[in-house]
């Protein structure tokens, strides 16, 4: 079977300028915010892109969108149904076969009533039809049609802009962190929906810091961390710590209140910062020497999956 989407060695840089005090001038510095990521998703396949503010999750649905910013370069390769997705062709393929359930909820016009904005311009029966079951489906009755997006509150507008989505029977659905601003009921039924697209033959990747969500519905979790890409498992290796591969995996499996809720020490450095070495090493109890110095630490094939990580050994 094809993918759907196909990602390799995709880095994304930031140029930056940063004062040089000893000389009153600015120095130029590349920013390395996201590093050397590779993924592929399936058709029917939700893969969850799971990690803390910050490490780099949503560039990754900006890269494959083409809306970085203007001060960003991006290397590597992206691949939608078999060929590259250029920015040319991002841009075509927006709103038609590749979704983003995006993270605010701004994206809403705040000049046009919601209707409108679901049904894109089209007035037939059979439109007017679907836009009304799929509010709907998300539990939001008719008469929010007639609503614009400010009367809507913060939980409404996001099932809004699922909605738009799903009205289109998208083959990419790209959602960036779709569930805050819902409670725990509200979230659960909109990745069984998720799931259900999926089961359809859609292809998602799931953008989240919530790992127990990503757990519910995902295949495969992709763990982002500081920017890098540390693990790739599948969701039922979760079920055992011992089956995951990296330390900061088998933290966030700790963290959760099913196991334990024991927190980590230390926080997750900027990205930018992190110029060689794993950028968990101060908080590794594994850690070694080489784990600090070496200038690029692989993404290796590892027990059915794949880590970043130069001693994996040590973690049995």
């Amino acid at each position: 079977m094809k993918p759907i989407l196909q990602i390799k060695h995709l880095s994304v840089y930031f140029t930056q300028y940063e004062q040089d005090r000893r000389f009153f001038s600015f120095q130029k510095r590349r920013i390395a915010a996201v590093k050397d990521l590779s993924l592929e998703i399936q058709p029917g396949q939700i893969t969850a892109v799971v990690g803390a503010s910050g490490s780099g999750k949503s560039l990754l649905a900006h890269s494959i969108l083409g809306i970085l910013p203007y001060n960003s370069h991006m290397e590597g390769e992206i691949r939608y149904d078999g060929e590259p997705l250029t920015e040319k062709r991002a841009k075509k393929l927006r709103g038609n076969e590749i979704f983003l359930i995006p993270q605010g909820v701004t994206y809403l016009d705040p000049l046009m009533k919601v209707g409108e904005q679901l049904r894109k311009g089209k007035k037939d029966p059979n439109t007017k039809q679907c836009c009304r079951m799929a509010l709907e489906r998300y539990g939001l009755g008719a008469d929010v049609e007639e609503m614009y997006p400010f009367e809507l509150s913060g939980g409404m507008a996001r099932r809004v802009l699922i909605a738009s989505a799903v009205t289109e029977r998208p083959r990419l659905i790209i959602a960036d962190e779709p569930t805050p601003g819902l409670d725990a009921r509200a979230a659960k039924r909109i990745l069984s929906h998720f799931r259900e697209l999926a089961d359809e033959g859609a292809g998602m990747l799931f953008i989240t810091h919530d790992l127990e969500l990503a757990l519910s519905v995902a295949d495969e979790v992709v763990v982002f961390y500081a920017g890098e890409t540390i693990e790739k498992a599948k969701a039922k290796d979760f079920s055992d710590a011992a089956n995951l591969r990296h330390p900061y995996t088998r933290a966030l499996w700790h963290a959760m209140p099913e196991h334990g809720f024991r927190a980590s020490e230390g926080t997750q450095p900027y990205a930018g910062n992190v110029r060689k070495g794993c950028p968990y090493a101060g908080q590794c109890s594994v850690c070694r020497e080489l784990c600090r110095t070496k200038e690029q630490i692989p993404l290796i094939q590892y027990r059915s999956g794949e880590v970043r990580c130069l001693y994996p050994d040590e973690m049995r």
